[in-house]
């Protein structure tokens, strides 16, 4: 445990940012497995309907930090290609 009153606060501080981006990168992680459910099943109108707020999400995880910017433009080129696919 921390001795000092300064790592005492950055250990309280990472608890809270962890719980925090646990709970983002599962609600990210629902929402992804969403739409390529619906990408997976054929279903055009559902999977497009998913699309923007997916990945408004996923820019938004990625502004705090939670994913790497890389990543985040990774999986929404991936997931944008699907759904392209799947209407054309």
């Amino acid at each position: 445990m921390a001795n000092k009153v300064s790592a005492e606060k950055r250990a309280r501080q990472a608890l809270k940012r962890r719980a925090r981006n646990r709970s983002y990168r599962s609600q990210l992680r629902s929402e992804i497995k969403k739409l390529r459910q619906a990408v997976d099943g054929g279903d055009a109108a559902t999977a497009q309907a998913l699309l923007t707020p997916t990945l408004g999400t996923i820019d938004r995880i990625a502004q705090h930090g939670v994913i790497h910017g890389n990543a985040a433009a990774r999986t929404k080129s991936r997931l944008s290609r699907a759904v392209a696919a799947l209407e054309g």
